[in-house]
C-alpha cells in the first residue's frame, strides 16, 4: 500500500460477482491511484478470485478475507485503524465511478467553502442514466416515514409539513449543497470529522447504517455535501439479490434501532409504537411475494444448463 495516498477506498464485498472487480478497476483509473482495501464477508461466489486474477502484482489493493458475514459495517470498520489518508471513501462494490471521481471530490472538499463538511456525495445514476432514489434525500423520520406511506406529500404538495424525505423529484441543484442525508453506497469522509464522530454502529448489521452516520454528523457539526457535478452508476440490489428476504429483515430491523436511538423520545408512545407496527406490517407483506418469486426464480435456474466457466478467471 502506498504512504503518500489523499485517498483510500473501502469497499465491502459480499457475493459481488464480477461487479466487484469492475469496480476495483474503476478505481484504479484513477490518479494517483488511491489505496484500496476490500473486506470480504464470506462470499460463496468467485467475485474474489475474480478480482484477484485481475490485478497486477503492484496494485495498491489489500484484500481481506473474514471467515463470517461480519455486515457491512462492522466489515467497513475493521480496516479504519490502518488508515491515514485526508479522505475515506466507502465505496459498494455494485458501483463504477469515472478516472477523474476521486480527484473532483478532493478539490471541491479542499475549498475553503467546503472545509467544515464532514461528509459527501454525488449523484448517483442508475444504469439506464435516471437519478437513483435515495441519492439526495432528507432523514427518513417516523413522521417523514408516515408521510411518503400515505402519499400525504402528494395531497399537500405546497405545505412543508407533508414534505418527503425522498427529493428525487425536486429540482437537481447546480452547485455543492448540504442536504440531511446522501446515497449509502458512496460515501466520502473526511478524517478529522470520522474521527471527531466515531465509526459506523455495528448494531446495524446491514442498511441504516448510513442514517445513523447522517445524524451523527450533523450533530456533531460536521454537514453533509452533495456534489451534483460528480456522477458515479450504482447496480443497485446487485449484491443482495440471492437473498432479498434476509435483506428485507436487515432493513426493517435496522429502521426499528434507528428510529429507538434518536425518535423514541421525540414522539408519544401510542404513535412510536404504531410506527414500529407499521414497519413489521411493511415486512410482512414484502416479505411473502419477495419471497415466492425468489423461489420461483431460483427454480428457473435451476433447469438452465450450467454455463461453462468464465475464461476471464484465467490467467493467459
Amino acid at each position: 500500500m502506498t504512504e503518500t495516498s489523499r485517498v483510500s477506498v473501502i469497499i465491502v464485498n459480499y457475493n459481488g460477482g464480477s461487479l466487484l472487480t469492475d469496480c476495483v478497476q474503476s478505481v484504479l483509473s484513477n490518479q494517483p491511484q488511491p489505496d484500496v482495501y476490500v473486506i470480504d464477508n464470506a462470499s460463496t461466489d468467485q467475485s474474489m478470485m475474480q478480482l484477484h486474477v485481475s490485478l497486477p502484482s503492484n496494485a495498491p489493493v489489500k484484500l481481506v478475507y473474514n471467515t463470517e458475514n461480519k455486515g457491512f459495517a462492522g466489515a467497513a470498520n475493521q480496516v479504519l485503524a490502518n488508515i491515514n489518508s485526508d479522505y475515506l471513501v466507502f465505496l459498494n462494490p455494485d458501483c463504477v465511478i469515472q478516472a477523474d471521481t476521486l480527484a473532483k471530490f478532493c478539490t471541491v472538499l479542499d475549498q475553503d467553502a467546503y472545509q467544515h463538511c464532514g461528509m459527501a456525495g454525488c449523484l448517483v445514476r442508475n444504469p439506464d442514466g435516471s437519478e437513483q432514489a435515495g441519492c439526495r434525500r432528507g432523514i427518513p423520520s417516523p413522521w417523514r416515514s408516515v408521510v411518503r406511506v400515505l402519499h400525504l406529500n402528494k395531497l399537500f404538495a405546497r405545505h412543508p409539513r407533508f414534505n418527503s424525505f425522498v427529493l428525487t423529484e425536486t429540482p437537481m441543484p447546480t452547485q455543492p449543497v448540504e442536504i440531511e442525508g446522501i446515497s449509502g453506497a458512496c460515501m466520502v469522509v473526511r478524517r478529522e470529522a470520522l474521527q471527531a464522530v466515531g465509526a459506523m454502529d455495528e448494531q446495524y448489521f446491514l442498511h441504516c447504517e448510513d442514517l445513523d452516520w447522517f445524524m451523527r454528523f450533523r450533530a456533531g457539526g460536521w454537514p453533509i455535501l452533495f456534489i451534483p457535478q460528480i456522477e458515479i452508476t450504482h447496480v443497485k440490489g446487485a449484491c443482495s439479490r440471492r437473498t432479498p428476504v434476509r435483506v428485507l429483515w436487515y432493513k426493517h430491523r435496522g429502521m426499528i434501532r434507528f428510529y429507538t436511538k434518536f425518535f423514541r423520545h421525540q414522539y408519544p408512545s401510542l404513535l412510536y409504537w404504531g410506527v414500529v407496527f407499521a414497519v413489521w406490517l411493511r415486512f410482512s407483506l414484502l416479505a411473502i411475494p419477495t419471497g415466492v418469486q425468489a423461489l420461483i426464480q431460483s427454480l428457473r435456474t435451476e433447469k438452465k444448463p450450467q454455463p461453462m466457466p468464465e475464461t476471464r478467471l484465467h490467467k493467459p
